[in-house]
C-alpha cells in the first residue's frame, strides 16, 4: 500500500466466496439519508443556480438551498421511513447535532442508523493535518452522541474522501466501519496489526445529487434505474448491494421525494432482499471473518 491508497499501512481481508446477505438474501439495499450543513463561511458548492457568483461573493441562495434540509427536508424524509416501517442509515454533521440537537435525537429515536459525517461538509479529512483529523473525529462523535444518546458506529467523510490516515483514525475513535471508498461491490475487512474496520464501499448510482443535480435527469429516472439495477442482478450476480440515496436539501422536497418513496415500496414488495442498515452489514460482515 502507498500513501496515495486509503488503506495505507492496512491489509485487506475480503469476505468468504460463499458470502450471502442474511436471511439467505442475495439482494441488499441500504436506504441511506444525507443530513449535511456547512460552515458558517460557506456553502453547498452545488446549487440549482447554473450561474455561479463571483469569487469572494458570500452565495446566500446557496446557503437558502441547503437550509432546506434542516428545515424542511430531514422531518419529511423521516415521515416517508416511519411510513414504511424502514430503519435508514443517515449520515449526520457533528454542525447539526450540535445546533438542531432535538433533530437529530429524533432520528435517533426513530431506530435509524446515525452514522458521522465530519463536522461540517467543508471539513474534509483530506484537507486536516493529523491532529486537525483526529479533533476533528472526536468533536463529531461528541456532538452526535451527546445529542443521539448513542454513540454513531460508522463514518462516512464528506465526498467520501478520506486522508490515508482516516482509517487508523477511526480505528483508534472506536468506530466500527467507514463508507470512505468506492472501490468494490461488497465490504471487507482492514486490518492495521490486531485491530481491524470493515470498509462498505458505497455506491453513487441511484443518488440524487449525481443524477439530479449535476445532470439534470428526472426522479422518475432514479427509479427507473433501480427497477433496471434489479432486473439485472437477479439475473447474472450472485449477490449485490445498493445505496439508493437522497439528500434532505435535494430530494427531501416534494418534487423528488415521491421517487425514493417509490423505491422503497418497490424493495418492500420484492421476497430476495434483505433491507438494513450499514451498522447492521458491518456486524453480519464481521460474524464471517475469522480477526
Amino acid at each position: 500500500m502507498t500513501a496515495l491508497d486509503i488503506h495505507a499501512g492496512g491489509t485487506e481481508v475480503p469476505v468468504p466466496s460463499d458470502f450471502i446477505w442474511p436471511q439467505e438474501k442475495r439482494i441488499a439495499v441500504f436506504f441511506r439519508v444525507a443530513f449535511e450543513w456547512w460552515s458558517d463561511d460557506k456553502w453547498p458548492g452545488i446549487s440549482p443556480m447554473g450561474n455561479p457568483l463571483r469569487q469572494g461573493f458570500p452565495d446566500l441562495n446557496a446557503r437558502g438551498f441547503g437550509q432546506y434540509g434542516y428545515r424542511r427536508g430531514i422531518h419529511r424524509a423521516l415521515e416517508v421511513l416511519a411510513r414504511h416501517d424502514i430503519r435508514a442509515t443517515i449520515l449526520v454533521n457533528g454542525i447539526l447535532a450540535e445546533r438542531f440537537p432535538d433533530t437529530v435525537k429524533k432520528i435517533a429515536d426513530a431506530g435509524h442508523d446515525i452514522v458521522a459525517h465530519s463536522y461540517a461538509m467543508d471539513v474534509v479529512p483530506v484537507y486536516l493535518n493529523e491532529a486537525e483529523e483526529r479533533d476533528n473525529i472526536r468533536r463529531t462523535t461528541e456532538f452526535i452522541e451527546k445529542a443521539a444518546g448513542v454513540r454513531p458506529k460508522g463514518w462516512i467523510s464528506p465526498r467520501s474522501t478520506p486522508s490515508p490516515r482516516t482509517e487508523q483514525l477511526l480505528i483508534e475513535a472506536g468506530y466500527e466501519w467507514h463508507g470512505d471508498t468506492l472501490n468494490d461491490d461488497l465490504p471487507y475487512v482492514v486490518k492495521f496489526g490486531n485491530k481491524s474496520i470493515v470498509a462498505i464501499p458505497g455506491t453513487m448510482d441511484i443518488n440524487d445529487l449525481p443524477l439530479y443535480m449535476r445532470y439534470g435527469n428526472s426522479p422518475r429516472q432514479m427509479v427507473d434505474m433501480f427497477e433496471d439495477w434489479l432486473k439485472y442482478v437477479r439475473k447474472y450476480e450472485h449477490e449485490a448491494k445498493i445505496d439508493p440515496t437522497i439528500h434532505c436539501h435535494v430530494f427531501g422536497r416534494p418534487a423528488g421525494i415521491w421517487a425514493y418513496d417509490r423505491i422503497i415500496e418497490i424493495a418492500k414488495e420484492a421476497d430476495d432482499i434483505w433491507i438494513a442498515t450499514r451498522s447492521e452489514a458491518a456486524a453480519h460482515v464481521r460474524s464471517l471473518i475469522q480477526i
